[in-house]
């Protein structure tokens, strides 16, 4: 008879003692979670003692496993599961159980910027179970430095504690003067240990003791290596060592924020509980193929409520996927118009800069200009156009045929017109060349009014095309040489984008385009559930949506991933992360 020797989750043991003697006694078989698109298990197929544990077996626990990854030791006639990879190294950083090719060596990298003007310290990073080795053999401690039976072995330092003295490379000559910082495992960002070493921040001491330190032992990093460490351990699940590329890279104040509130795991604490639930569930189900008979009556009411909290969560993740690609790409928005009107005095007004040549004479603005601003956290571009009209002048003929070029293709169109001369025939003219523009290039860019000058005109100005219609979602008044009306017109942009529903600050986490793509996935097998549970379908239909589901769920906390999908995840990091 075997034994089988599993992590203690809870859940687990309480599913598995009343029917662990039933399962010993049976042939030994290998469940893995099978892809019902693949494979789908008929009610024959499956096992009568475990059918309703499977789910557990391999969701719970995630045991998406090879039988590479099961040891048999004959002697003790033992099944026995090798170590999680992931699981946190023990003693002084040395592998757990049977290690994973990342933790057979000891990496560094330089992990502050380089190649601008050099700041005042730099730092390289080394990560690993020979990370202390390796610095004691560069590192000469102040105090020690000087004793003659010292050597490099007799370097023992104490985790979090900072030491000053000299780097020397192997011809014993001094490198750089410098800081480390142990942080001796499991309390580390990547949960092995690492030692950082503060230099001097010119590239050429960096180099140097990158150098050192690589002849000592180490290896070079690979882009986000140290982050994938991180995750490999269990310091940080996937959704969260991808924010931590995403805060690295952040551009503005709600794009940190974002990350951050995603490093914090306020999205892997939802993934998580919508993932435990379906696990939860598909066990009750699993449980019903078998053992119906035996079972109270499945409340359906009760069911069809869990999944309809579970569909709510995700479509509010799913909102958040427009934000992030706000926050990456930023907002293009064209503000046309006929000739003087007042478009690049409103680029100068919104931008506080003078960025726009502004003259009484018509068609001033000649190629597009761009000027940057900030709406909501959101990065915007400006984009002053060059006055819209019929012209013989060959230079400004191009410039009209740019302003139409960059309205089809900008996210927002401002139209201005002047509250001075009201709506005109010119205007009428360009806004039908722009509304059949907009048509043949199946353009839906939404189009806001702008009254420019209203400082100018004696009355308010009345009536313009689109007022009672749905030619213009919105309709703001401003003065150029004032700032009037500025306020407001971010306002207008916020309602129509839908940054008004965003918290201020975009202290929101979000979610970007591959973990979108595993919620739809997740929307999707919830919709076909309650489509099996309203038409009366068999429990079996039923546990191959909620497989789909705990499946999407766990590519996105990077419980069931791919060696691929992690390799491009982590390529796109810099080398020092």
């Amino acid at each position: 008879m075997f034994t089988l020797k599993l992590p203690t989750n809870p859940l687990f043991l309480n599913f598995l003692s009343p029917l662990s003697s039933q399962f010993l006694s049976q042939p030994r078989k290998t469940h893995l979670l099978q892809n019902p698109q693949t494979q789908t298990p008929s009610h024959s197929q499956r096992s009568p003692s475990l059918s309703h544990l499977l789910p557990l077996l391999n969701l719970s626990l995630s045991l998406s496993l090879s039988l590479s990854h099961f040891l048999f030791v004959s002697a003790e006639n033992t099944l026995v599961l090798k170590a999680d990879e992931r699981l946190p190294a023990g003693g002084s950083g040395a592998a757990n159980g049977v290690a994973g090719i990342e933790s057979l060596n000891t990496i560094a990298a330089i992990v502050t910027p380089i190649g601008g003007s050099p700041g005042a310290v730099g730092i390289v990073r080394l990560s690993g179970p020979s990370a202390v080795a390796i610095v004691g053999r560069v590192f000469l401690p102040a105090g020690k430095r000087k004793k003659k039976n010292y050597s490099s072995s007799s370097w023992r330092p104490t985790s979090h504690f900072v030491e000053y003295g000299l780097v020397v490379d192997s011809k014993g000559n001094v490198v750089d003067e410098v800081l480390v910082v142990p942080m001796l495992a499991p309390r580390s960002y990547t949960r092995e240990d690492v030692v950082e070493l503060q230099c001097h921040g010119s590239e050429v001491c960096l180099n140097r003791v990158l150098r050192a330190c690589l002849e000592a032992g180490a290896r070079l990093a690979e882009p986000g290596e140290f982050t994938l460490r991180a995750f490999l351990n269990g310091r940080l699940d996937l959704s969260q060592a991808e924010n931590v590329g995403r805060l690295v890279s952040a551009k503005n104040v709600a794009a940190a924020d974002a990350a951050l509130a995603g490093i914090q795991a306020c999205f892997s604490s939802l993934v998580k509980s919508i993932r435990m639930q379906c696990i939860e569930l598909l066990t009750e189900i699993e449980a019903r193929l078998d053992f119906d008979d035996e079972m109270p009556p499945l409340d359906l009411d009760l069911v069809v409520n869990k999944i309809n909290s579970m569909s709510r969560d995700v479509e509010q993740a799913l909102e958040t996927a427009n934000y992030d690609k706000l926050l990456q790409s930023g907002l293009q928005i064209a503000i046309v118009g006929r000739p003087n009107v007042g478009k690049s005095s409103l680029l100068n007004a919104w931008s506080k800069s003078e960025r726009a040549i502004v003259t009484e004479i018509a068609g001033t603005t000649r190629d597009v200009v761009e000027a940057s601003v900030t709406v909501n956290g959101i990065p915007v571009t400006l984009l002053d156009t060059a006055g819209i009209r019929e012209t013989d002048d060959v230079v400004e003929k191009i410039g009209v045929e740019r302003s139409e070029g960059v309205a089809l293709g900008a996210d927002v169109i401002i139209m201005t017109i002047s509250a001075l001369d009201g709506w005109t025939p010119e205007d009428s003219t360009l806004l039908s060349r722009i509304e059949s523009n907009k048509k043949l290039s199946g353009s839906s860019s939404p189009m806001i009014l702008v009254i420019n000058k209203i400082d100018c005109a004696k009355s308010p100005p009345m009536g313009w095309p689109g007022e009672n219609g749905n030619t213009f979602c919105k309709q703001v008044l401003t003065c150029a040489v004032t700032g009037q009306g500025i306020q407001e017109l971010e306002a207008a942009i916020s309602e129509i984008v839908g940054l008004n529903r965003v918290p201020k600050g975009g202290r929101r986490w979000i979610v970007n385009q591959r973990q979108c793509e595993q919620l739809v996935q997740t929307k999707e097998a919830f919709a076909r559930l309650k489509l099996s549970i309203e038409e009366q379908i068999p429990f079996d239909f039923w546990t191959i949506d909620l497989r789909d589901a705990a499946l999407a769920l766990g590519q996105i906390s990077g419980e069931d991933i791919s060696e691929e999908v992690l390799s491009n995840i982590f390529s796109k990091f810099c080398i020092g992360k």
